[in-house]
């Protein structure tokens, strides 16, 4: 059918464009923040030089199709649809509105996604519509960082956040320790959610992980392109009993451009388009990638309260662990410290009896990143180094991991460990 057909028919039946028109308004009115009134698309960036443009045409285009028919502008919104499937032909919601305008045309057209408005599917599609109109709308990306991200190291030139709330994957740039906007991707969670807390739930789980390099097996279809697994369950979930595995940042199938914004099995899942874009990221492996609810966003001027407080904290235990005064050195320990063998009465039980003596030793730390850990209890942050210890009978380096949590208005280690 062309679109001057549509055209054709609108004119003459203005009730049917007029309740079609109606019906899209409502929806738009009932899914956007119209507080936020500047249609501001993502500033260009490092990963925007490459393919990212089509991703956020793509995106663009959809939304402005649907605003285009709340506004009666009918042929402007035929027009930006078949811009849209003709690159991307697969896009299930743009195949919906357009749908819905051909339905329309044969006065069967009721309510967005008609005849089956309540469907599983049209849900989904609605609910995809909403998160991508909110980010279309969305103002000052570039002006505003995740509040979790305290600081980087030079290992880290790149660090992912998934905003759970808005299904969405933004990814900021590593300068001189502290992020910068780089770009951000509409993506897919759990059917049921995030906070995964057992097997087969079904959930995302929310904290603070790191990406392996790409999967070399062959995998079905349903996966993409590509799958990046991450390190969950970390040391804080199996602390919390929390089980599972095989939580990948992957692709959907070939046949589907998006899925709805809670259609996985507890994956981030991406368009294998933008999935692509962030491979020059992802197949370094070891990216920090924090999935959290109820972000708190922070403007360029603004730094997190308590991360100078967290530093002074990591380099008094280095102090103290230094000039062995093992009293002052466990006191960086809650009571509920576990290393995943030892608890803390035998951690404390051991490092007595190594450093009895009072050995000399020579502690240095580098490379110092701290990732606030996102909605937990009691405030909590994952503090990784570098770290060069030597004695007369000593001379290593590693790669340490700790958890500090902030009881009884200090910050303490609950867990320490290899990176």
């Amino acid at each position: 059918m062309s679109i001057a057909s549509i055209m054709n028919f609108f004119s003459r039946h203005p009730k049917i464009k007029f309740k079609f028109c109606t019906v899209i308004t409502l929806f738009l009115v009932a899914v956007l923040p119209w507080n936020a009134t500047a249609l501001n698309s993502p500033e260009v960036s490092v990963l925007q030089r490459s393919n990212i443009f089509a991703s956020n045409k793509t995106e663009d285009l959809i939304v402005k199709s649907l605003m285009a028919i709340s506004s009666g502008e009918i042929q402007t919104a035929l027009d930006t649809l078949d811009q849209v499937l003709a690159t991307t032909p697969n896009f299930k919601l743009a195949q919906l509105v357009k749908g819905d305008l051909l339905m329309a045309r044969a006065l069967q057209f009721q309510d967005f996604g008609s005849p089956n408005p309540n469907s599983e599917d049209v849900v989904g599609y609605r609910d995809e519509a909403r998160k991508r109109i909110e980010r279309y709308l969305a103002k000052d990306t570039g002006n505003f960082t995740p509040e979790p991200i305290w600081q980087l190291d030079r290992s880290q030139p790149y660090v992912v956040v998934v905003d759970a709330d808005k299904s969405r994957l933004f990814v900021y740039k590593n300068e001189n320790g502290m992020p910068k906007y780089d770009a951000d991707f509409y993506v897919t969670l759990g059917k049921n959610g995030s906070e995964k807390k057992y097997a087969g739930d079904k959930r995302t789980p929310l904290g603070v992980y790191f990406t392996s390099t790409k999967l070399p097996q062959k995998l079905a279809d349903m996966y993409g392109d590509a799958a990046y697994p991450l390190s969950y369950p970390n040391e804080w979930d199996k602390r919390q009993g929390k089980t599972g595995s095989g939580i990948w940042l992957h692709g959907t199938a070939h046949d589907t451009y998006s899925r709805a914004p809670q259609s996985s099995d507890g994956c981030v899942v991406l368009s294998n388009q933008d999935l692509n874009t962030l491979t020059p990221i992802l197949q370094q492996g070891n990216v920090p990638v924090i999935v959290a609810k109820g972000m708190e966003w922070l403007s360029a001027n603004q730094t997190p309260k308590d991360r100078q407080a967290l530093l002074d904290a990591v380099e008094n235990w280095r102090k103290d662990w230094e000039s062995q005064e093992t009293d002052a050195y466990l006191n960086h320990y809650a009571s509920s410290f576990s290393n995943g063998s030892l608890d803390f009465n035998h951690w404390a039980e051991e490092k007595r009896r190594i450093q009895a003596n009072k050995p000399s030793v020579d502690i240095k730390l580098s490379s110092v990143s701290i990732l606030r850990y996102p909605n937990s209890p009691l405030p909590m942050a994952v503090v990784t180094f570098n770290q060069t210890f030597r004695s007369n009978a000593l001379d290593s380096q590693m790669r340490k991991r700790q958890y500090w949590v902030f009881e009884n208005q200090q910050w303490k280690i609950i867990y320490e460990g290899a990176a």
